[in-house]
């Protein structure tokens, strides 16, 4: 351990060696390696000179490809050049230059300080750009541009966090730099506390410290926002394809507290025509909270609960948290303590800590053998029909917060303490729960919701943003939470609707639903000792309103299906900041515009409080058009927009291509629509999009049983084009149905046949002005009606639509 705590730099490069993609320095207090990775992704390794470097990492799952590249050395350095970037490494004092392929710097250590040394900690210092921007670091609180601030990564249980708490229950040390016209990444692997300053309490660099270990880093130079999350994602990995039934809504409540209340929440839902996928089962269905055991008093029969459930469409979700029991005779405490599975202290006994069971004992996740037997405990929930997890209190948490440092962990055999393992518990307790369940599962696909984790999580688990509060303002952070952690690769993301901690009134509840039914995981969710928050609960103007938006996402589900296909792809959101897709717009960096996404590529959503009811909005360059009705906006200017209680301000862009169903179902497993609604919006420019569906439940797509057809929209030339089909699943649709939104077709061609047209078809289902929240209507609003039913088969080759 290094004794000296006052700043010591890195110095000069004394010794270098290269080879393979790889290029080894010393200098008189480090060692230091650059490695390649791919054309456009390179890795900066700094460790103590007393040390050696450790090659597990949890977060990255790749390694270096295959690269063509120059080295050239001089008096001054050396220039490593790809096809994507340069990257210029200063021999005296040694310091890294990156820059994109024709020149334009991205980000520079600072000339002064570079990389340095206290105590144990390593901290790099990075040169301050004039208008530089900074976006991303996953679950932090804040606006988009995080400049002037700085972040701490240490998984903590944050009940009831508030507008500025940092840090938060995950730990995605990831961000990208942002300059007039070009952009970097740069991902932080080291899982002790680590420390990131834009630009706070100083005006001359940012900053990122590890507290240990040593400074690894990644740096990005892909291009442009989306290219670098691609880059970040293959690199940590992509989200598995969910089951189409985590996609629906998820209804939970800290607790349902028996089958026979747990069943009559199902049967309302049916009842009362809402749709609903999911119900989930908090803390109190256990025996004395121990995990793995039902309280047979109030569930008398799992498994007739569960087939319950089942007949009438809903999947049951169990939250399993990890602190174990310390009880004499319960199995699981025996087999932990038996297989020397759990966490220790230096002497060897097991470690305990208080958590709802009382004192408990905690599994060591690092330990594949722990991951292995953990695995096995769902067998029994798995054989009677539960396919969905919920891993809770894994940050981890035992009462006081302060779990001891010296805890000691297996870290794959290398060993660790808490101090390195504490930030990797919840990940590697959501990826235990994963692999277990999907090896027990015969081929169905699970889901696992986790609290904690750290970057890579996205492998194995949606997440959601933890404990929230019912106000507006936590409504609005959870909207700016999922934006930035979309910006951190990961895409699968939800917060508690209608909030978590206290009560919210019909308004506040009406909207949240809203913007819940724009988020990847819709999950309502509310504490003990609160009223009730089912969607019925709040009067009938806020039932219908949360209805009807429920409806409208379940006819959305081939457009957020297909957008979470290519999420499991390239790590792309389905919830994208406006800096994917308007990078150098300096409009979007202004903190009144953080509220604003896109739902997949073509939706745009403003979220917007309950209590104002003109609200200004921006729109960014382009022409939108408003979901509602023909009402169309020219793009780069600021609008001011009527939000009364049942619009929620939703706009599409010209040219989009948005694929619906005709109707909603009830749940996902019902019976599939034979009718594809395709909703074309004229105008604007080209736009394509990758339609996929599978069966929506097992892994049978891995093996070519998908159905995936890219439509593109050139709406100068008014074409729609069906490419030829891939793969080789046939879905339900039998028929297409096209709309038009915006101006009205003269004719229409399927193929070179041309089709006539009802002339009194040409108008809206229900304009604004008479819109009615109370009205259960299923439609998507409004369509413009102008097509009969087209037979349509999925097998063919391309076909050409011309209107």
């Amino acid at each position: 351990m290094r004794q000296d705590h006052k700043n010591k730099a890195i110095g000069p490069v004394t010794n270098f060696t290269t080879g393979n993609q790889l290029i080894s320095f010393t200098t008189a207090e480090a060692q230091v390696q650059v490695v390649l990775y791919t054309e456009s992704i390179v890795r900066i390794r700094v460790l103590s000179i007393q040390r050696k470097f450790e090659d597990h990492s949890y977060a990255v799952v790749t390694t270096p490809q295959k690269t063509e590249y120059t080295l050239k050395d001089s008096a001054s350095g050396w220039l490593l050049s790809t096809a994507k970037l340069q990257l210029h490494i200063q021999r005296i004092p040694l310091r890294f230059d990156l820059l994109d392929a024709e020149g334009n710097q991205l980000v520079s250590d600072d000339s002064a300080f570079g990389i340095s040394f206290i105590g144990d900690s390593i901290s790099c210092y990075k040169r301050l750009g004039e208008a530089e921007k900074f976006i991303g670091m996953g679950e932090k609180t804040g606006h988009l541009n995080r400049r002037g601030n700085a972040y701490e990564h240490w998984n903590t249980d944050a009940f009831g966090y508030g507008e500025e708490s940092d840090p938060l229950y995950l730990s995605t040390p990831f961000y990208m730099g942002v300059h007039t016209n070009s952009v970097y990444g740069i991902f932080l692997d080291n899982s002790y506390r680590s420390v990131f300053n834009f630009g706070a309490s100083n005006h001359r660099f940012s900053s990122f410290s590890v507290a240990d270990g040593e400074l690894d880093y990644y740096m990005f130079a892909s291009g442009s926002v989306a290219k670098i999350l691609r880059d970040y994602s293959w690199l940590t990995g992509t989200m598995p394809l969910p089951p189409k039934w985590s996609l629906g809504y998820q209804q939970c409540r800290y607790s349902y507290t028996s089958d026979k209340q747990l069943l009559q929440i199902a049967r309302n839902f049916r009842e009362k025509e809402i749709p609903c996928d999911v119900i989930y089962l908090d803390i109190h269905y256990m025996e004395a909270y121990k995990v793995f055991s039902w309280n047979h008093k109030t569930f008398s029969n799992p498994a007739n609960l569960v087939n319950q459930l089942k007949e009438m469409g809903f999947q049951l979700v169990l939250i399993i948290d990890p602190g174990i029991k310390d009880e004499a005779g319960y199995r699981i405490r025996e087999e932990l303590l038996d297989q020397k599975l759990c966490v220790t202290y230096p002497d060897g006994t097991p470690y305990t800590g208080d958590v709802w069971p009382g004192t408990c004992m905690f599994p060591d996740f690092t330990k594949a053998e722990t991951r292995q037997w953990w695995g096995q405990q769902f067998e029994e929930n798995i054989q009677i029909g539960i396919n969905g997890y919920w891993n809770d209190m894994n940050e981890p948490v035992s009462w006081g917060k302060c779990m001891p440092d010296l805890l000691e962990f297996d870290w794959e055999g290398a060993g660790a303490t808490h101090l390195k393992a504490h930030n990797q518990y919840g990940m590697q307790m959501a990826r235990a729960t994963y692999e277990g369940v999907k090896a027990r599962l015969a081929g169905a696909r699970p889901f696992v919701l986790t609290r904690a984790g750290f970057s890579g999580v996205q492998r194995y688990a949606a997440v959601w943003t933890g404990d929230n509060i019912a106000n507006n303002e936590h409504m609005l952070l959870g909207v700016r939470l999922m934006s930035s952690m979309g910006l951190a690769g990961l895409p699968f993301t939800g917060m508690d609707v209608g909030g978590f901690v206290g009560e919210a009134d019909a308004a506040l509840f009406s909207r949240w639903m809203q913007i819940g039914a724009f988020s990847p995981l819709f999950r309502g969710h509310s504490m003990i000792n609160s009223r009730d928050a089912e969607p019925w609960a709040y009067g009938e103007a806020a039932s219908e309103i949360s209805a009807n938006f429920i409806r409208l996402r379940y006819r959305l589900m081939p457009y957020l299906y297909s957008s979470m296909r290519e999420a499991s792809r390239t790590g792309l959101p389905l919830v994208r900041s406006l800096a994917i897709n308007y990078t150098y717009d300096p409009i979007i960096y202004e903190n009144r515009w953080s509220n604003q996404y896109l739902f997949g590529a073509q939706i745009l959503v403003a979220a917007v409080d309950s209590l104002q009811h003109i609200q200004k909005i921006y729109l960014p360059e382009g022409e939108w058009q408003l979901l509602y009705n023909e009402e169309r906006f020219i793009g780069g200017n600021e609008i001011r927009f009527d939000t009364p209680p049942e619009i929620l301000p939703v706009f599409i862009k010209a040219g989009s291509i948005i694929p619906t169903l005709p109707s909603a179902p009830a749940h996902q497993e019902e019976k599939a629509a034979e009718v594809l609604c395709l909703h074309l919006y004229t105008g604007g420019n080209k736009t394509s999009f990758d339609l996929y569906d599978d069966d929506g439940k097992t892994h049978a797509f891995e093996k070519g049983a998908y159905m995936e057809r890219n439509l593109s929209h050139d709406p100068e030339a008014k074409k729609l084009t069906i490419d030829a089909v891939s793969g080789n699943y046939v879905p339900a649709w039998k028929q297409l149905k096209l709309y038009f939104h915006g101006s009205a077709p003269k004719k229409v061609s399927i193929a070179g046949i041309e089709l006539s047209i009802d002339t009194e078809t040409h108008q809206f289902i229900t304009p604004l002005s008479n819109f009615d929240p109370f009205h259960k209507s299923t439609a998507f609003p409004y369509e413009h009606k102008l097509l009969s039913w087209v037979r349509f088969d999925w097998s063919k080759d391309k076909i050409e639509i011309n209107y």
